[in-house]
């Protein structure tokens, strides 16, 4: 049988959670992401148990250890148990009820096989117990070391349950599938049955899971297959997938980080059904709609922004970046202007006072910021 020998397993948090269930008759058992990450060899960032214990009972018994509990997800099943200031989410066993497609209606059970049936990925239905004993009623762990992604039992219902799975599908193809197998078939085409789902999420839901996807280290793959099922078409109408892959080769060649704003930049295509943050769709317009030469960029909106705008450049021409460009744009990032509306006073006021100060500054910027304070100045005047 495998065994999990992970660190977080055995930390005074971790032993002091699990004993304080176990001790009372209960079940423990570690699940989904930190089980299927620890056993590939990803990081672990969120440790997530779950119980046969209801939820009242395991408050009493987190209260009973001297833990601090929080009732985060109760009416779900869930409550987080604070342990060396660390969080625990616990959710007692549970199994579907009635589904609209969004929301599930669940009931708690006392089989962990049950529970296992109602999760989305066989890769996301492992358990770990505290001595690192797995327990894996679908055989995800065959297919967390392969990288296959695939659906618990039919796809399609699993999909029909909560149409989000069609990004999540997507999404894990993205960071834990292997491109060298190809994508689910059956999940490609359960998700391309069940496309027109996606048009009842919430945008909150739809933009979460994108921008996910989008922070791979190679999103490109999931992406086209997004494309080719008709999913893509209802997040981000218009968008061009193509591009991904040349923009991915672009990034690591000029050792640019994976990021998910500079990608949608690049796919194109409407924005309408996505909820960004201002900030983020005044970053994205700037990165599709800015024309200004690279130094002009960087000058305004810093080197970050004029490099992503230089990168999604290069890969809309098949090209590599300019490096030339790229140290115009971060020499421009760190120029202050020399000038300032109060140079121009009392001579200028009003609004003849804003057009001198833009005045200058075009010059300033067109000479490559060598003018000086007194060239700008006689300019003016």
């Amino acid at each position: 049988m495998t065994r999990l020998d992970a660190p977080w397993l055995t930390t005074p948090a971790s032993v002091a959670v699990c004993t304080m269930l176990t001790e009372a008759g209960h079940q423990a058992w570690f699940v989904g992401g930190c089980v299927r990450n620890a056993l590939i060899g990803a990081p672990v960032s969120d440790l997530d148990l779950t119980t046969d214990a209801r939820p009242d009972r395991v408050m009493a018994l987190a209260q009973a250890a001297g833990l601090k509990v929080v009732p985060t997800g109760i009416d779900h099943g869930t409550v987080t148990v604070i342990a060396d200031g660390a969080p625990y989410e616990i959710t007692t066993f549970r199994r579907d009820i009635d589904t609209d497609g969004r929301h599930a209606t669940v009931a708690y059970t006392d089989d962990l096989a049950q529970d296992a049936r109602r999760r989305d990925f066989t890769m996301n239905a492992l358990y770990a117990g505290a001595d690192g004993s797995i327990a894996d009623p679908l055989g995800g762990v065959p297919d967390a070391l392969a990288g296959r992604v695939r659906f618990v039992g039919d796809p399609v219902l699993r999909i029909r349950e909560d149409y989000l799975r069609i990004m999540r599908f997507f999404r894990f193809f993205a960071w834990y599938g292997d491109p060298a197998l190809g994508i689910d078939a059956d999940g490609l085409a359960a998700c391309a049955m069940n496309a027109d789902g996606l048009d009842g999420l919430s945008a909150e839901r739809v933009t979460q899971e994108l921008l996910k996807l989008l922070a791979a280290p190679d999103p490109a793959p999931a992406v086209a297959s997004m494309a080719a099922c008709g999913a893509l078409m209802r997040v981000l109408t218009g968008a061009a997938a193509d591009v991904l892959t040349v923009l991915v080769h672009v990034e690591q060649r000029a050792g640019l980080a994976p990021d998910p704003m500079r990608r949608l930049a690049a796919l194109g295509g409407s924005l309408d059904r996505l909820r960004l943050s201002k900030a983020q769709a005044a970053m994205i317009d700037t990165l599709r709609a800015d024309q200004a030469s690279p130094a002009e960029m960087g000058y305004r909106h810093g080197a970050a922004i004029a490099i992503d705008k230089l990168a999604i450049l290069a890969a809309t021409m098949g090209q590599e970046i300019d490096p030339n460009a790229v140290q115009s744009a971060r020499f421009a990032a760190d120029q202050t202007l020399p000038v300032s509306a109060a140079d121009f006073m009392p001579a200028v006021q009003g609004p003849a006072l804003g057009q001198a100060l833009k005045q200058a500054e075009s010059r300033w910027i067109a000479s490559g910021f060598t003018l000086s304070r007194d060239d700008l100045l006689r300019g003016a005047t």
